[in-house]
Order: structure tokens, then C-alpha cells, then sequence
């Protein structure tokens, strides 16, 4: 199993008691203190002075919207942020995830869910400080500095557009990319129909990477919204 990671501080945005009080508890293992706020320019305000290690965000705030609280606080941090929210549509995901949100769970939602989340998010952000340390998962390793890859110890030839794909989606470990978002990463052009290429390509990297290509965990769909990249429970 990969070990847990501890954050020094999490940041809970919501406006409703009994929201916070449930996350707060359902993450006690994982941080040495959770900061609560209970509308938009609270938690801006604690996210200056508190410098969390991760973000929880709910969208319906009494002062402003929860992107606005995204956008504002990708101007100056890289902090993950993970959306809580009751609101459902893909046009709202799709949109959170293009402002800056790293995943977005739906309310309702198990804890242990979320907290498997916030465990990912941890990881992710641990996994791709500066020096870009190698990716190792359920046998695949990921060398973004040699740009190789290995599984279990064997090189696994891709090709430069499936290393940029794979690139894309490790790098941001644990957060949803959007079809555009990896398209634009992989591509570099402005022109072409992300869904249809990207579907071809996946199949191709899944094929070369994954236990098992026709259940894959590795990289996994988000329907309708995008891909993302996994650590299953189960890796070493």
C-alpha cells in the first residue's frame, strides 16, 4: 500500500456546520489541523494566513460563488483543491475543473471517499514537487526526467504523442484533465476533436501500461468530463 499522506493543514470552505464538522472528522487522520470557513472571503483570508496543504471547497457560498473562490486562489497557489458540492451538471464540473479545481466530488458523498480523494490529492501534489520525481504504481514507473517508462522493470516503447498524453495526466495525478486539457497538452494546436483522438490514443497507452486494459486503474474515465490518473489501493 502507498503509504498516507499527512498534511500540515486543510482548508474546509462551507458555509453549512455540519458539513465542515463531518469533513473535519473524516480527515482527522490525515492532517495536524483543519481550518474551518464559513463563506468565500474567509477562506481567502485563511488561505493567506493558514497556507493549507489542501483546499475543500464548496461552490454555494453566502458571499460568492466557489469558482470565483478557485479562480482567485490559482492567481497565487498551487494548493490542491478538492470541490464539494450538491450541484451535479457537467457543464459546472467541466467548468471547475478549467478554472483550477483538481477533482470535484458530488454531494452527497461517503466519507471514506473523500477521504481516498484528499489522500490522492496529498500524494499528487507530494509526487510532483520541484525535481519531478519518478511516478512508481502497480508496477509502471514514470521517469518524466529520462522520459521512460517501465513496467515491472521492462522499457515499454511509447510513442511521442502517447508519452505526452501519459506526461499530462501523471504530472496532475489524481486530478481530472479535461478532453481539451489533455488535447492541448498532447497536440499543442488549436484545431481537432479532442474526444475522437484522445479515445483511439488512450486505448493505444492502456494497452501498454495497464494490468488489465479492459478494467482499467491506471487511467480512468471521467465520463462525459475527461481522464485522470490513479493510484489504485492496492499498488505497492
Amino acid at each position: 500500500m502507498i503509504a498516507a499522506a499527512l498534511a500540515q493543514t486543510i482548508l474546509v470552505v462551507d458555509d453549512e456546520p455540519q458539513i465542515r464538522r463531518a469533513v473535519r472528522n473524516a480527515l482527522a487522520t490525515l492532517s495536524e489541523r483543519v481550518l474551518e470557513a464559513a463563506s468565500g472571503g474567509e477562506g481567502l483570508d485563511l488561505a493567506a494566513s493558514g497556507r493549507p496543504d489542501l483546499v475543500i471547497l464548496d461552490l454555494a457560498l453566502p458571499d460568492m460563488e466557489g469558482v470565483d473562490v478557485c479562480r482567485e486562489l490559482r492567481g497565487w497557489t498551487r494548493v490542491p483543491i478538492i470541490v464539494l458540492s450538491a450541484r451535479d451538471s457537467e457543464d459546472e464540473k467541466v467548468n471547475l475543473l478549467r478554472c483550477g479545481a483538481d477533482d470535484y466530488i458530488t454531494k452527497p458523498c461517503g466519507l471514506r471517499e473523500l477521504e481516498a480523494r484528499v489522500q490522492v490529492q496529498l500524494r499528487r501534489a507530494a509526487a510532483t514537487a520541484p525535481g519531478l520525481a519518478p511516478i512508481e504504481v502497480s508496477g509502471v514507473r514514470i521517469d518524466f526526467e529520462g522520459r521512460r517508462v517501465t513496467r515491472d522493470g521492462v522499457m515499454t516503447h511509447l510513442t511521442p504523442l502517447e508519452w505526452r498524453i501519459l506526461r499530462a495526466l501523471a504530472m496532475e495525478a489524481g486530478r481530472t484533465l479535461t478532453h481539451r486539457q489533455i488535447f492541448d497538452a498532447a497536440w499543442q494546436r488549436p484545431f481537432g476533436n479532442p474526444q475522437q483522438y484522445l479515445r483511439v490514443h488512450l486505448t493505444s497507452l492502456r494497452r501498454k501500461i495497464e494490468p488489465d486494459p479492459s478494467s482499467p486503474v491506471l487511467i480512468v474515465t471521467d465520463p462525459g468530463v475527461g481522464y485522470r490518473f490513479e493510484f489504485p489501493e492496492h499498488s505497492p
